[in-house]
């Protein structure tokens, strides 16, 4: 039986738009090809979302021809003919006994279609910091003639302005997230271990709501006392505990895009000094969100939250966010002071405002939030109240 192509989460005329974007900027930045090897680079552009990234692979954009080529390795060749909206004639496999072969590789298999289709003495753009220094090395050293330039940062400032149908995906995620937020309320007791609860937890994320499953999985965040003063924490192997504090960080997933969220439990009664935390970083928060709107920059969000908790005593040292969509964290603007970045509608940010001030207490609490044509929508729905267990 012959591998067919799959269900898309975005019809063709959406990953040709985002081909076009990327080709814009391939004629400004004057290259004729760009191999794009970043995963979630990948996933944006064709749709492919298997794990394969630990070996070589790599994505082909060709400034004049309308689809990409993807190479990459047999086994998941398959995947990419099944997921990717391409035909079947774009995904090309290498041979398998170039994995984990120590003269030559399926980037000398990249290299050599982009001498075979006239590319030696060209502009050719490689995302640096998604290969291996030796990778890289090995571009230059093998196309000579060619201009060879890092494009690390092209594709995901790209992706920094969503489409209306990846925003709706995004919302889907949300409702997972929201449900596992729910959840944790449910799981999280005293004699509980944690892994129990994380299990839980995942289960909700994978099972999805109304009939919409998560199709990927985001790791959870679950720092709980004495650890709240740190944030990428796990679940430990541990119970819960009468007087626990738990700071709690997760994201449904949907096709790949995130929409992450954060929350504090308290086993019992909070403290005094967690109420008054909670009720200062709320106040900053509603700040933050009333300062999003179009043509305002990162930096006037970060300063109207940072504002309105210093007038209160309070202080955060770490940034108040980041974009979010494919992979949870895409690296391009910060919501920091300083970071002039120019909000657009359709931009989507984890509003992080998680707080970690001492070495044994932090507090968290976070959306996942869209620029709108006039102002924000907050994407995640989930009560914004420390929840007492």
């Amino acid at each position: 039986m012959t591998i067919t192509r799959g269900p898309q989460a975005f019809p063709r005329t959406e990953h040709l738009r985002r081909l076009a974007s990327l080709k814009l900027e391939m004629s400004r930045r004057e290259i004729d090809a760009l191999v794009v090897t970043e995963q979630h680079n990948i996933t944006y552009l064709t749709g492919y979302t298997a794990v394969s990234a630990y070996v070589p692979q790599g994505l082909v954009v060709l400034a004049h021809q309308e689809e990409p080529v993807f190479i990459l390795r047999p086994m998941d060749a398959i995947a990419a003919i099944h997921q990717c909206f391409m035909e079947r004639d774009k995904i090309i496999a290498y041979p398998e006994a170039l994995i984990a072969n120590p003269e030559k590789d399926g980037y000398d298999v990249i290299i050599d279609y982009l001498a075979e289709n006239g590319l030696a003495k060209r502009g050719i753009g490689i995302e640096a910091n998604s290969l291996p220094a030796q990778a890289a090395e090995k571009f230059r050293k093998r196309l000579p003639g060619a201009s060879i330039l890092d494009c690390t940062s092209a594709v995901t400032w790209i992706r920094l302005i969503k489409s209306d149908l990846e925003i709706e995906v995004m919302r889907e995620a949300a409702e997972i997230t929201a449900a596992a937020m729910q959840r944790a309320a449910e799981v999280i007791r005293p004699g509980v271990h944690e892994a129990d609860a994380a299990a839980e937890l995942f289960a909700t994320l994978i099972r999805g709501v109304k009939g919409k499953p998560g199709t990927g999985i985001e790791v959870i965040q679950m720092c709980s006392s004495p650890l709240t003063g740190t944030a990428h924490v796990m679940w430990r192997d541990d119970v819960f505990r009468d007087g626990s504090q738990i700071n709690l960080e997760l994201a449904g997933n949907r096709h790949g895009y995130a929409a992450a969220i954060m929350r504090t439990y308290s086993i019992g009664a909070p403290s005094e000094r967690l109420r008054r935390v909670h009720d200062i970083q709320v106040a900053g928060l509603e700040a933050a969100l009333d300062a999003v709107r179009p043509g305002r920059t990162c930096s006037d969000v970060a300063n109207a939250f940072h504002r309105t908790i210093e007038k209160q005593g309070l202080r955060k040292e770490s940034r108040c966010g980041y974009p979010i969509g494919i992979g949870w964290l895409e690296a391009s603007a910060s919501l920091r002071d300083g970071d002039m970045t120019e909000l657009k509608p359709n931009m989507t940010f984890h509003l992080m405002l998680g707080n970690w001030i001492d070495e044994d207490f932090g507090y968290v609490i976070s959306e996942t939030i869209r620029v709108t044509e006039s102002g924000v929508e907050v994407i995640t729905n989930v009560p914004r109240k420390i929840f007492e267990i």
